[in-house]
């Protein structure tokens, strides 16, 4: 007992630092967690062994993707293509896989986008109409003042054509040719528009697709009411800018595709040959029309009129 007592207060005297217990090996020793589920390496992002095939997968995190750019454009944009799998390597959607390769052209959704020098309404001046990859639609090149950029085409837009882009609202209906944007309290009723937006200044999100048109039906307390092509009706701001005028390449839905392989140039993959859901051609049924949507809030409408 003595000499057991003797050798704990040598060990308590001794000068050299205590031994701590190493700690459990990471499966990942250089990574860090993130919160989406991804570990991250100085050159390259691991993910997750969620599924056997990716137990040793690592991509390069220097890829700098089109949605990262922070400067506008009009150059074409390389574009890495998904597969319909998100950032775990799962499936997404169903039927994309393959095609072409692809580059993005920054399409400006945000017709009145006047420059810092000018406030009111702008012209600008189409250079070109081309063929973009990423959309049913045609783009336009429109130059004015110091800057270029790509915009959805109408039906009969032509290079040398002059379009205006106005945010203004006066006391009568304005003229508005084919290819001009101006809000919708701005337009006299029945006008044939496109490229809607569903709050002002937040861009055009509605009817940008080929050869689609809505109309405005009515005007009420400061709102604008305007049907869809699917027949719906939606009710926004009457200080939402629309252009005027149908959606380029009308005749989008009368191509043949001809055979399969068209359709993986494309980047569309088959379905399965056994499963097949039936969709709203099953049966004869008489459906309601959907009720109207409406991104107004009636108070604040009341009190911008």
């Amino acid at each position: 007992m003595a000499l057991w007592a003797l050798t704990r207060l040598l060990r308590s005297l001794s000068l050299a630092p205590p031994t701590v217990a190493a700690p459990a090996p990471s499966v990942f020793p250089a990574a860090q967690m993130m919160n989406n589920g991804l570990l991250q390496q100085p050159s390259a992002l691991m993910l997750l062994p969620c599924r056997p095939v990716l137990t040793s997968v690592a991509l390069n995190a220097n890829f700098v993707s089109w949605k990262s750019r922070t400067k506008y454009t009009i150059a074409p944009v390389k574009m890495r293509k998904s597969g319909g799998r998100d950032h775990t390597g799962r499936i997404r959607v169903h039927g994309i896989g393959g095609g072409h390769k692809q580059r993005y052209r920054m399409i400006d959704f945000l017709r009145f986008r006047p420059e810092e020098t000018k406030s009111g309404p702008f012209e600008e001046k189409v250079i070109q109409v081309r063929y973009d990859p990423c959309r049913s639609a045609d783009i336009a090149l429109v130059a004015g003042g110091s800057r270029k950029r790509w915009i959805i085409a109408t039906e009969n837009m032509q290079a040398g054509d002059t379009i205006l882009n106005s945010n203004h609202i006066g006391r009568m209906a304005v003229a508005a040719r084919e290819g001009d944007a101006h809000p919708l309290g701005a337009l006299p009723v029945g006008t044939l528009i496109n490229n809607v937006e569903s709050e002002p200044g937040r861009g055009a999100q509605y009817i940008r697709a080929a050869g689609t048109c809505g109309v405005l039906l009515r005007k009420v307390n400061g709102t604008a009411i305007i049907q869809l092509p699917s027949k719906r009706q939606m009710q926004v701001l009457e200080t939402c800018v629309a252009t005027v005028g149908r959606v380029s390449n009308v005749d989008h839905n009368k191509r043949v595709i001809g055979k399969a392989g068209r359709n993986r140039w494309l980047g569309k993959r088959p379905n399965s040959g056994r499963w097949h859901r039936k969709g709203g051609w099953a049966g004869r049924k008489i459906r309601p029309l959907p009720p109207m949507k409406s991104y107004v809030k009636l108070p604040s409408a009341a009190a911008q009129s």
